[in-house]
């Protein structure tokens, strides 16, 4: 006799998304709302770290550079660790870690004990968002990962918009230390949720661990990532800080590629590239997070700059770009499940072009109205393409092949976002440094004090100038975003098969 299914259990071989996989979801995306958000609200609080700490910019900004490292570092094992002690009990983990993680950064007493508090946020934070879709895909199973992975979108979308805002109005209404403290209680709940609601782990016996593996790999990818982040500090590629640790993590990283192919169970499965569906949405991927997050990088940085926002009105402008993504995700989802991602992202990189195509002729006074309709149908754009090519990397694996291909792909997304933001940085720096004058015009903008200090044609002038150069940093995002269409070509364009493994369709 079958042995009925435990009461609120997902059923992975439904067609619909029963109660118990959106439970599971709503447990998921719970995690991931905190960890995107900590990385957005902190972003508001550098000028006031710099103030309360007495710190230089260079030395704040390791409260950022720290957390993604460490995120970067651990998310290679998250991988091996699920398959070895169960997703459940290493979730919990995580969130344990970013819990502790947060509560000792709202007690940080310097910049450096901050810095240190924030790794260990990190470490907790770089295992929810893989670990979230390993869960999800298990729950939901293959005929229905299109629509669950829509729902884990939602903090993508609302960690760049609400985080600012969030940030602002905490810092502004009671202190630095609560955007450290709202993590608390939404953790403790999210804890006790997923206590209740994840069903049980059912380990098997665990491939030995990677050490040569880990070696390379979590210090290969951190290195590299640094050298990568410290480039809109310097300004140039070809500083020591950018250049030293860069190639010492190419190296690295190489030097893990031969090695994986070469070892029976490697921490990172390389071989999972095998998989056609996979490697053409870890192109597709790189080169979207690439123009996607590096675009996301300019905004923020045009409105406050050249007209003048703060940090909380510049999100609240962003708010465009969410609801477009909102209201095309689910469809996507949707439709993901019935006829294949590769339509669907084609259609939704078409959109993201087009709406990136309307940057390239920002002015010094540009309509919010021109802007908010740019980020609309971007957000239209969006919504068809981040989570629709995960869902495409992760639906044909087996149940076996899951928690490795979310941690190769969360890696994939980890480092072209971050490839991506220095690039447009360095972009829009070259483009700055032409112009003198557009130097004087942010500055006079961005302090209004200052502007008694040069005529007014001058500092007219100047806001044109810095507005040319963020509208002609824009065109390297639109070439990029371009391009994206040749992978997603490729990308499968029919209801997805089943993998063939007994186990595809068991909850973990």
């Amino acid at each position: 006799m079958t042995k009925p299914p435990d009461i609120g259990a997902a059923d992975p071989t439904s067609d619909k998304l029963d109660a118990a996989v959106l439970k599971v979801a709503g447990v998921v995306v719970l995690g991931a709302v905190m960890s995107i958000l900590d990385i957005t609200v902190v972003t508001v609080a550098i000028p006031t770290f710099m103030t309360d700490f007495q710190a230089s910019v260079e030395v704040v900004a390791w409260t950022m550079t720290g957390y993604t490292l460490a995120l970067a570092s651990v998310i290679p094992m998250t991988g091996w660790a699920a398959d070895r002690f169960g997703t459940k009990r290493l979730y919990m983990a995580a969130l344990t870690f970013f819990i502790l993680g947060s509560v000792l950064c709202s007690m940080a007493w310097s910049i450096e004990s901050l810095v240190a508090f924030r790794v260990i946020q990190g470490i907790g934070g770089g295992m929810l968002m893989p670990l979230g879709m390993t869960i999800m895909t298990h729950a939901a199973g293959p005929q229905r990962i299109g629509r669950v992975m829509a729902v884990l979108g939602v903090p993508m979308l609302l960690g760049p918009i609400c985080g600012p805002i969030l940030g602002g109005w905490l810092i502004d209404s009671f202190s630095w230390h609560w955007i450290f403290l709202i993590n608390l209680p939404l953790g403790l709940l999210a804890l006790v949720l997923a206590f209740v609601v994840f069903p049980a782990d059912k380990p098997k016996p665990s491939e030995s661990f990677d050490f040569v593996g880990m070696l390379l790999a979590s210090p290969g990818l951190a290195l590299f990532l640094f050298g990568v982040s410290s480039i809109p500090e310097k300004g140039t590629v070809l500083a020591g800080r950018v250049l030293i640790p860069a190639i010492i993590g190419a190296i690295l990283l190489v030097a893990f590629v031969f090695h994986a192919l070469r070892t029976e169970h490697p921490l990172i499965d390389l071989r999972l590239f095998r998989n056609p569906s996979l490697r053409f949405s870890v192109l597709t991927m790189s080169l979207f997070a690439t123009a996607f997050f590096g675009a996301g990088f300019l905004l923020p940085n045009y409105l406050q700059q050249v007209r003048g926002e703060t940090a909380f009105d510049a999100g609240l402008l962003m708010a465009p770009q969410g609801i477009g993504a909102m209201l095309t995700m689910p469809v996507a989802g949707f439709l993901v499940d019935k006829i294949g991602p590769g339509k669907i992202v084609m259609f939704g990189i078409t959109l993201i072009t087009i709406g990136l195509g309307g940057f390239t002729q920002l002015g010094a006074d540009t309509s919010y109205l021109v802007i908010g309709g740019a980020l609309f149908v971007m957000g239209l754009g969006m919504g068809c393409t981040m989570m629709p090519v995960m869902t495409a990397a992760i639906q044909t694996l087996t149940h076996a092949q899951v928690a490795r291909g979310s941690t190769l792909m969360n890696i994939i997304n980890q480092t072209a976002a971050s490839i991506g933001t220095a690039t447009m940085s360095v972009v829009l720096a070259a483009q700055l440094n032409n112009h003198p004058e557009a130097g004087i015009g942010i500055a006079a903008t961005v302090k209004p004090e200052l502007a008694a200090q040069f005529p007014a044609a001058v500092i007219e002038q100047g806001r044109q100038l810095a507005a040319e150069a963020f509208s002609n940093t824009y065109w390297v995002t639109v070439i990029l975003a371009a391009l994206t269409l040749i992978p997603a070509f490729f990308l499968p364009r029919s209801k997805p098969k089943t993998p063939v493994d007994a186990e595809a369709s068991i909850m973990v």
